[in-house]
């Protein structure tokens, strides 16, 4: 309750720097009355949810005293229209049944986007998302999955369409999409927001070290397709595939024929801190996030061992190697979210892969997997499959295009232009890492030693043994005070916050840069630049953390 009210205040204290004392009290009156029957409480159980967590009233009162806001709803925003160059004013003009002639390399392919129409031949085997997922708008609109993967709708992405165009619908354009993120859950306002439509936001940096647990609220979200909205009473998951008999099992007798199982565990999406490659001269694809899509908390489920034993696998079959998840979230050809982790995994006692129904004492929140999400400890986020409908097991891993052709590696020499996805493995177990929370970059220090907090995490069940930081860009070193849950060896879930005071250079003013470094169980440890670590997709930075501040 302690950490929970110092979060609480720290949250306050960050929104109010940016107050409007006109609008306060209004505002804030009317944030307090609706909590009770909006947003989070809603899903964890009315007003009687706000009496067990008094703190987020708290939490609220700054956002209204900081940015005069209530919880909104995520989504709200439109895309941007088009603002290519004019169009000639003679182009020619097709019909539907003529641009579905155009299904592959050799009618070409043709594709619509409002009343253009555009042949994509070329374009095919560049796009970034795959050529498999462009062609399934081979020879119709692309209106319908570009409102699902709303990342399209951006001037540059509408330039290089444009150069493709080469005539008009007839008739003119198709009636609107509807908007397929219309029905996303409710999100706190402190959220730094990534993307709007699929939802993607970082926990403020500083939120981030105030606590070992984070709240639901302030959790991360990293959602690749529109919130699923699922019946509790009618859901059922399904195991099926090599060595299981098939069987549905309902969100109850999941509660109830199986034993409860809980474990504290750190989830980070594999391209958090990515903006550190961008920063080398070289610039990634992917959400630019900094260092805040991490988060832990406390779930409880069952174990997916006990589920897969029930089911009949037996430890060691020979002819299954992998587990694989599907999701309920599903774009507009109906193609879901999935991912798969190695059997050995799966089925360790040791494993600790839960399926988990509830987050920090409360059912899981619709933005994090209700009613049930693999969470899979020690390794990326991405294979922790949220609103779980289905688990195979498999002789192979899953083919989802986000197991097969993302989230994976390279060398720096390997770039889009000759990039091979089946010559790295997907990424599993993530490396050693660390982040400064505190204080921020650019920072003014006004005294002789300065304070910094932060956190420290490793896959694989590696746990923290140390953090060294550094006032003076990596010449001297000092270790750093840790706080952890406890945890054996070989299974550290859960990150570790750190902080430090350390005197600065004597007689230094003008700007210096903070610097810190995390070595795990295991030995490893942080490379010290982003450059030589950098690769295609922006994924697994783990460089010394640097932050410039000014000493005055």
């Amino acid at each position: 309750m302690r950490a929970s009210r110092a979060l609480a205040g720290l949250l306050a204290r960050r929104l109010a720097r940016q107050a409007n004392p006109a609008t306060e009290g209004g505002a804030l009156a009317q944030l307090q009355r609706g909590l009770a029957t909006q947003g989070p409480f809603t899903r964890a159980g009315g007003a009687a949810a706000a009496a067990r967590a008094p703190w987020l009233v708290a939490v609220a009162a700054g956002l209204s005293a900081g940015l005069g806001l209530q919880l909104v709803g995520g989504g709200s925003g439109e895309p941007a229209e088009c603002k290519a160059a004019e169009k000639p004013a003679k182009l020619k003009e097709f019909d539907k049944d003529e641009v579905a002639k155009h299904r592959s390399k050799e009618t070409g392919i043709w594709v619509t986007y409002k009343d253009g129409v555009y042949d994509v031949t070329k374009f095919v085997e560049q796009h970034p998302g795959g050529a498999q997922r462009l062609m399934l708008a081979a020879g119709g609109a692309i209106d319908p999955f570009w409102a699902m993967y709303q990342q399209h709708n951006n001037e540059q992405v509408k330039g290089i369409l444009e150069e493709y165009r080469i005539g008009r619908l007839k008739g003119g354009a198709a009636a609107p999409v509807a908007d397929p993120y219309a029905n996303e859950p409710q999100r706190l306002p402190a959220l730094i927001v990534r993307s709007q439509k699929p939802m993607n936001s970082e926990t403020p940096m500083e939120l981030l070290a105030a606590s070992i647990v984070t709240p639901n609220e302030l959790f991360y979200v990293r959602n690749h397709l529109p919130v699923p909205q699922v019946d509790p009473a009618a859901y059922r998951l399904r195991i099926e595939g090599e060595g299981v008999r098939s069987l549905e099992l309902s969100l109850e007798e999941l509660k109830t024929k199986f034993k409860r199982h809980t474990i504290t565990a750190t989830l980070q999406c594999t391209g958090n801190r990515r903006n550190e490659f961008n920063r080398t001269g070289r610039v990634v694809k992917g959400l630019e996030w900094e260092g805040g899509s991490i988060s832990t908390a406390v779930f409880t489920g069952v174990r997916l061992r006990d589920v897969l034993l029930a089911a009949g696998l037996e430890d060691d079959d020979p002819e299954v190697q992998h587990i694989q998840f599907e999701g309920l979230d599903a774009d507009m050809a109906g193609a879901t979210y999935g991912a798969s982790i190695e059997v050995d995994k799966a089925m360790s006692p040791h494993g600790d892969v839960l399926l988990a129904y509830e987050m920090n004492s409360a059912p899981l929140p619709a933005d994090h997997g209700f009613p049930l999400r693999a969470v899979v400890p020690g390794v990326a986020g991405c294979r922790s499959v949220k609103w779980l409908g289905k688990i195979v097991a498999s002789s192979e891993e899953s083919h989802s295009f986000w197991q097969r052709r993302d989230y994976k590696a390279f060398g720096p020499n390997t770039d889009w232009d000759n990039v091979d996805w089946d010559a790295a493995p997907a990424i599993q177990a993530m490396p050693v890492t660390s982040q400064i929370c505190e204080p921020a970059v650019g920072a003014v220090v006004e005294d002789d030693e300065v304070t910094i907090k932060g956190y420290a995490w490793s896959g694989g069940g590696q746990g923290i043994i140390r953090v060294d930081v550094s006032a003076d860009g990596g010449k001297t070193w000092h270790n750093a005070e840790l706080q952890k849950v406890p945890q054996k060896r070989g299974r550290g879930w859960a990150w570790a916050l750190w902080q430090a005071t350390i005197p600065l250079p004597k007689g230094f003013t003008g700007q210096l840069e903070l610097v810190c470094k995390a070595t795990d169980e295991n030995y490893n440890t942080q490379p010290e630049n982003a450059a030589p670590i950098w690769n295609l997709r922006g994924v697994n930075c783990n460089s010394w953390h640097r932050v410039p501040v000014t000493v005055q």
